[in-house]
């Protein structure tokens, strides 16, 4: 099959992660794989394995982008594609234009946030073949514009095979040793992009009350601010600098290998306010670490019980840094709960199931 994909985004995040993995795959396994990105992206030498004739450049700058549809459309007229697919929320309209244009192909479209569609999607999408969930609670968002028949709900996946294969003391050691961490000493991170509803603000009010306990602890915040000036991280900053943990606290703006990381920490946080699915998460169980979440959304689809990771409520701190603890205390329960959420990835998340299940998607649309 030949098969578009196209993405506005500027900056790399879980949602494009997830497009790398896919389109790798899919281009593995025999498809043509064609990308549209932003002239302006930051990400796109993380497509090595496509070549330069198949990409397409293309400002989609607002969600009304009818020059851009014009240009995609030609594109694909040129290129005989059979499916395009759109990831992100200002790509829909753009990519049903085209599709609209070019007669020939199938429209597709991811929804990987849990943000509500705006009404107007029911009547200017209808053309779309498929709407694809990350998980059950967009399913539920995406019931209120298109028809039950059109919906198809296929979670995120990953490589956990390859990960669990991997030596974690070793790895973990070596991301200690690079950032001037002591091997006997806790260590506690957070991933994701920084922004107050990722929830960093009360993981950094966790660690003040856990520095108190656990006076040893290492904490490492791994995420960017995209924002133009900054605000939150320096806000973040700020925080630790008034509790007094400047020398306890790691900064980075990226990682682009998370293995090492996730395999340097004892526990593993995500502090976020919602989220729709949780690839970080995710990530963290195929890596076989000890787990602490806020009980949101697509929390709850990944951590389905207490023998795979720890659940606390949202926005609550202290409720975070309790459970954060009892992981800190008991080193076997952080061996059993992480080795018990690496097997769940691997049965229910892995990305070989993701691909075949959107393989298969692709293949009944052709028809």
């Amino acid at each position: 099959m030949r098969i578009l994909h196209i993405s506005s985004a500027k900056t790399f995040g879980g949602g494009e992660r997830h497009l790398i993995d896919l389109t790798r795959e899919l281009k593995a396994r025999g498809h043509e794989i064609y990308v549209a990105l932003r002239p302006t992206n930051e990400w796109e030498n993380r497509f090595a394995f496509l070549k330069d004739e198949n990409f397409l450049h293309v400002s989609i700058r607002n969600s009304f982008g009818i020059f851009s549809a014009e240009k995609i459309a030609k594109f694909v007229r040129e290129n005989d594609i059979e499916i395009i697919h759109a990831h992100a929320a200002r790509d829909y309209l753009p990519a049903s234009i085209a599709c609209r244009m070019a007669k020939r192909s199938s429209f597709v479209l991811t929804r990987h946030v849990l943000f509500p569609m705006k009404p107007f999607h029911r009547f200017a999408l209808q053309n779309v073949s498929k709407a694809i969930a990350v998980s059950p609670a967009v399913v539920s968002n995406l019931q209120k514009i298109f028809p039950h028949e059109k919906i198809a709900c296929i979670p995120n996946g990953i490589d956990v095979e390859t990960r669990a294969a991997t030596n974690r003391r070793e790895l973990g050691n070596e991301f200690r040793f690079e950032h001037n961490i002591p091997f006997d000493v806790p260590l506690v991170g957070t991933v994701g992009e920084l922004k107050v509803k990722k929830g960093q603000r009360d993981f950094v009010l966790a660690a003040h009350t856990l520095a108190q306990r656990f006076p040893e602890t290492r904490f490492v915040v791994v995420g960017k601010d995209n924002s133009i000036k900054q605000d939150f991280r320096r806000e973040l900053k700020k925080l630790v600098k008034v509790f007094d943990l400047e020398d306890r606290f790691l900064w980075l703006n990226w990682v682009e290998d998370t293995e090492p990381l996730l395999a340097a920490l004892d526990v593993f946080v995500s502090p976020s306010h919602t989220e729709s699915f949780g690839l970080a998460v995710l990530e963290a169980m195929a890596r076989g670490a000890a787990i602490v979440s806020t009980a949101n959304e697509g929390a709850h689809e990944l951590i389905e019980d207490e023998k795979t990771g720890k659940l606390v409520a949202i926005k609550e701190p202290l409720q975070l840094a309790e459970a954060i603890a009892q992981f800190l205390s008991d080193e076997n329960l952080r061996q059993t709960l992480g080795k018990n959420a690496q097997a769940s990835a691997k049965e229910k998340f892995s990305l070989a199931k993701m691909v075949d299940e959107t393989e298969k998607l692709y293949r009944e649309l052709c028809r």
